[in-house]
């Protein structure tokens, strides 16, 4: 049976480890240790201090002081995740950028973050680093995504994408013959400029599939979904915008390549043209 609670608890008496309040609250009764650990380190588990916003609380033996806050929010479901594996294609350091599978997310929720990409990475990258978010790829969307490995990274690569400076191309299949002549769309989305370059890679006409090529000049959210499905093209497996059905396979939408400057270096990075979306 799935259990779900929140519970926070201030503190009253200082010096106790974060491990021994969460066993003492009443709805962890029927919970071990080892339980409580390991939803600590799936990051259920958030702390604050003062008037500073809660941060996630991975560490059993952290002692507390008087008057901190600590929240637990247990979902078993959540916790029983399994994370999917994406691919690491490059490792430069201060970042790294990754091919990231459909059905993984790029950030969590406050119940866990064990299945993230950020998590992933950070558990798993040698030698080890924090990893900021600079961009998100839809759950369903597979592609590439970079992770910044320090706060210095993470502004400049976050200044990067808000001054467009970032080369991002996507595939996708969508319903319908797509023109053969490339289409400029310039449809706002929420009321802002959004600008996509779609240019047809191929048809199949038996099933009425096109694989399209999109480039971004802006990075909307939905972007894409939104313009190739007001122009007739909607993404296949897109429930949001295209209507897909339960028979029809998950969104084939596909972030296939990210360029940019690096202090003068060109860099490029490119899902391998094997793993890229096909008719």
């Amino acid at each position: 049976m799935v259990q779900r609670f929140q519970q926070m608890v201030r503190i009253d008496q200082p010096d106790r480890k974060a491990i021994d309040w969460l066993a003492a609250m009443p709805e962890c009764r029927d919970l071990s240790r080892s339980e409580l650990k390991a939803a600590m380190q799936k990051g259920a588990v958030w702390h604050s201090r003062g008037k500073s916003q809660p941060q996630r609380l991975r560490r059993a033996s952290r002692l507390l002081n008087l008057h901190d806050r600590l929240y637990l929010y247990f979902d078993s479901s959540v916790l029983a995740q399994v994370p999917l594996e994406p691919a690491l294609i490059a490792d430069e350091g201060g970042y790294t950028v990754w091919n990231k599978p459909s059905g993984m997310l790029c950030q969590g929720s406050k119940y866990a973050d064990h299945t993230t990409l950020y998590r992933w990475a950070e558990t798993k990258l040698k030698p080890e680093r924090p990893a900021f978010i600079i961009h998100r790829l839809d759950r369903a969307t597979r592609g590439l995504v970079l992770l910044a490995h320090s706060k210095q990274q993470a502004r400049w690569l976050t200044q990067l994408f808000e001054q467009r400076q970032v080369t991002k191309t996507y595939r996708a299949v969508v319903r319908g013959c797509a023109p053969e002549e490339p289409i400029r769309c310039q449809l706002p989305v929420d009321g802002r400029e959004a600008i996509s370059n779609i240019r047809r890679l191929g048809h199949d006409s038996e099933r009425e599939l096109s694989l399209v090529e999109v480039g971004l000049e802006t990075g909307r959210k939905h972007q894409i979904r939104i313009h190739l499905s007001s122009l007739g093209f909607p993404i296949l497996g897109d429930r949001l915008y295209g209507n897909a059905g339960v028979d029809d396979p998950d969104l084939q939408l596909q972030c296939v390549y990210l360029g940019f400057d690096d202090s003068g270096r060109s860099a490029s990075y490119q899902v391998p043209e094997s793993q890229q979306l096909q008719l």
